[in-house]
């Protein structure tokens, strides 16, 4: 090794300065030295790496050596060089101050401490950037598992740390953190929580970057745009950002509308309530009216036929409407909102499908259509669903019926 400890004190002594001033001015001048040395190499470092990296990057089809670059990965191993230049001549330089040699030593140890860390979290964040660029991984969690290592790895240099500061060995000090293992458990609660509630989402495959969920006690109604280890982001539709705590994925109830997504389908279930007393038998006359109407026209010509077979079979007395087999005007309704929701071009006809009659209530009995849009997107669903309800509103007067409505004046 290089032998620099005194080569300005034997010079400055031959020229006639005291020992305790040559002594100092030895110091400043191989320090100032030291420190110039160390800059000008880490310049020279850091240029020939990033026109090196920057050169692999442009001939390289991989996007991955370009995340490299952004994440600085390249600077930070930089610093290695000048970093153990200091390391190896700070003794030779503070030789004659035993006191300042042991303080800026440590000081080294906990700067290469850091920087190590520093490259670890540049080199884990060019991993996680690169997979989310990749769609195995878009929905998955990464940020989660990056900052679990990386909390893991600041405590580990943390403690080392420590244990270079106080001078008490590492194995040492981590036993006696473990004596207080209850008090860090308290302090990394919600850590922890997180990093225990990401493994499960991740496992359970229970929410995935994309999905839109809804959690109505975080007041959240949007897409994942976001999972780390402590809060999961959601950007609601009103372009808001809603901040959720990752263990309440597990907690807490919550809906996740990717079933319906992957389905191929978007549910309609809405309906309207019939008035009780506009509900009648048809007579001949009624049929032959609602016979104009196509959709139904064949279902009520065979309907029609089946029902007076079976009344004139059993001698039934059709003077009272009542009596035997009829058709309602609420049935006929029914069948025609079946067969138009059938031929509409918007349903998926691979879905449940159907029309329904509801329990009755105080106001009428309810219609029920139950169905799946083949567009999930909201605007186009919210519009399928609005043309379809106001054929619905419009065509109840065609069949003798009216829809409930709440009026002061109205005692029906």
């Amino acid at each position: 090794m290089l032998n620099i400890r005194h080569t300005l004190y034997d010079f400055l002594i031959e020229k006639g300065l005291s020992e305790d001033a040559a002594v100092y001015l030895n110091m400043l001048g191989l320090l100032l030295a030291l420190i110039l040395i160390a800059f000008v190499v880490d310049y020279i470092t850091k240029r020939f790496l990033w026109r090196f990296s920057s050169s692999v990057a442009k001939r390289t089809k991989t996007d991955f050596d370009n995340i490299l670059i952004t994440n600085k990965l390249p600077r930070n191993i930089a610093h290695i060089i000048p970093l153990l230049i200091l390391i190896e001549f700070v003794p030779q330089v503070f030789t004659d101050f035993e006191v300042a040699q042991n303080i800026i030593e440590k000081t080294l140890k906990v700067i290469t401490i850091i920087l190590t860390l520093q490259i670890i979290r540049s080199f884990l964040s060019s991993i996680k950037d690169y997979l989310k660029t990749l769609d195995a991984y878009k929905d998955k969690p990464i940020d989660s598992y990056v900052q679990v290592f990386m909390i893991f790895a600041w405590l580990l240099g943390f403690f080392s740390i420590l244990a270079i500061v106080t001078g008490v060995s590492f194995i040492k000090f981590a036993t006696t953190l473990g004596a207080a293992s209850a008090v860090i458990i308290l302090i990394f609660k919600d850590t922890i929580l997180g990093f225990v509630a990401s493994i499960q989402v991740s496992i359970n495959d229970m929410v995935r970057i994309g999905d839109w969920i809804t959690f109505e006690k975080y007041g959240a109604d949007g897409d994942v745009i976001e999972i780390n280890l402590a809060t999961v982001k959601v950007q609601n539709w009103d372009k808001t950002i809603t901040t959720i705590p990752t263990y309440a994925l597990i907690s807490d109830s919550f809906k996740n509308w990717r079933g319906m997504m992957d389905s191929g389908g978007r549910r309609i279930k809405r309906s309207v309530i019939i008035k009780t007393s506009t509900i009648n038998f048809l007579n001949d006359e009624d049929i032959l009216r609602f016979e104009k109407i196509q959709l139904i026209s064949e279902y009520l010509k065979t309907r029609a036929t089946e029902i007076k077979t079976f009344n004139a079979q059993h001698n039934i007395d059709k003077t009272v409407l009542i009596n035997g087999r009829n058709l309602t005007n609420f049935g006929v309704f029914r069948k025609y909102l079946q067969t138009y929701i059938e031929n509409h071009s918007a349903i998926n006809k691979d879905m449940t499908l159907m029309v329904r009659q509801l329990e009755p209530t105080s106001q009428g009995i309810p219609m029920e259509i139950y169905a799946f849009s083949s567009d999930q997107r909201w605007k186009n669903y919210e519009y399928i669903l609005g043309d379809i309800f106001d054929h619905v509103l419009a065509s109840v007067k065609y069949f003798d019926l009216e829809i409930y409505e709440l009026s002061l004046g109205n005692k029906d």
